[in-house]
Parts: structure tokens; sequence; C-alpha cells
């Protein structure tokens, strides 16, 4: 005969279970976040705000950020000098790892990271035309002497200039040994030429015909 086998283990079982489900989806729904914001103002205000080289609008003006460290934030406005800062956002202990887990995903509801940084603008000014030129001719000077020859110290030779060497002489070609020099044939006479009957046939020799064969 079989005998029935108790069931309320089961079912508590499966009723833990469901709790750690549940418990899980709440955890899920009311996890937390970090929301991290700048805002940015200057004195005066209405000056255009770059920040990591990105247009965020004018001054004050607020963003959103995700990451911390060192950003490069640049404000322009017409007649003040161009503002240019390296701003260090230093990171809070809660997002130091392994607590930036926590803080984002197990502490219920939203912390909130808010930095604000104010900056003062300075006036541009204007340099006269006539400074402008007296500089240029100053640095045109100091240009002009740097690149001069330095003079030596008293006591201290110049160095010599070298002198390129010689070139190799070479010898000189043997002239032909002196004697009675051959007599040049001298040309010949201008005039009718003769011309000689061939080997083995006698006879005078015979003038040419004149021109026109007579």
């Amino acid at each position: 005969m079989r005998t029935a086998r108790p069931t309320a283990p089961l079912f508590g079982r499966l009723a833990a279970w469901r709790w750690v489900a549940v418990a899980a989806c709440l955890c899920a729904v009311a996890a937390g976040c970090v929301r991290r914001r700048m805002f940015i103002r200057s004195n005066p205000p209405g000056a255009l705000v770059y920040v990591d080289d990105y247009e965020i609008g004018r001054t004050p003006i607020a963003t959103n950020f995700t990451y911390y460290g060192n950003r490069k934030i640049r404000l322009v406005k017409d007649g003040y000098e161009t503002l240019t800062v390296l701003q260090p956002v230093p990171t809070p202990w809660y997002e130091i790892p392994p607590l930036d887990f926590v803080s984002e995903n197990l502490i219920p509801g939203e912390i909130r990271d808010e930095r604000v940084f104010n900056y003062q603008m300075q006036p541009q000014m204007i340099v006269p035309p006539d400074e402008l030129l007296s500089k240029a001719e100053s640095l045109r000077r100091e240009s002009q002497a740097a690149a001069a020859p330095m003079p030596a110290p008293p006591g201290v030779p110049m160095p010599a200039t070298p002198v390129p060497a010689p070139a190799p002489s070479r010898a000189p070609l043997p002239l032909p040994e002196s004697g009675p020099s051959a007599p040049s044939p001298a040309p010949p006479a201008a005039g009718p030429q003769l011309l000689s009957p061939p080997p083995g046939i006698g006879g005078h020799r015979v003038h040419p015909l004149p021109p026109g064969g007579r």
C-alpha cells in the first residue's frame, strides 16, 4: 500500500522562491542611479560655452555628464578674452569601484551629483597699432641678432679656415726627340695634270682634254 508524501515542504519552497522573485523585481524597479550634472556660470553672463570642444550653449547653463576627470571648458564672448580652463571633476567616494555598483544598482532612489563652476572673464585689451609695430620691430632685431655669429672671447684664437688641398700634378708627356725635321711636301702646282700611261703600254704622256672636249 502506497503512502502519500507530505506536500507542505514543497509548497514552502515554492513560496520562498516566489518571494525571492518578487524581491528581485522590486529591487530592479526601485534600483537607484547617480545623476551627474554640472552648472557653468560666468561673469558677465552670456558667454558661449564649449565642454570638451562641444558647444552646449550660453551661460548660465547646466548639462549632464557621465565621466569624471579633467574636462576642457572654454568660454567665448565678444569684447572679452577667451577663457580656456582644464577643470578637474573629482570622483566622489560612492563612485569608486566597487562601491559604484552598489550606488548605481542596489541603493533605491536617485543620487544627485551636482557641480557648480563659476568663471570670471577679463575684458579684451586693445593694443594700439604703434605698439604692435614697435613689438614687431623688436622681434625682428632679436631674430637678426640671434642669426649673427657670436664674436670669440678675448684670448681665444679664431678657428683657422680650412684650405683645400691642391690637386695632384700630372707628369708632363714626353716630347719627341729633336732632329732635322722632314721637309713637308710642297702643294701641287696649279695647272693641267699629266696622265701617265698604264703599265706595259709605251708612248708619250697624254694631256687631258680642255673643258668642252675640244
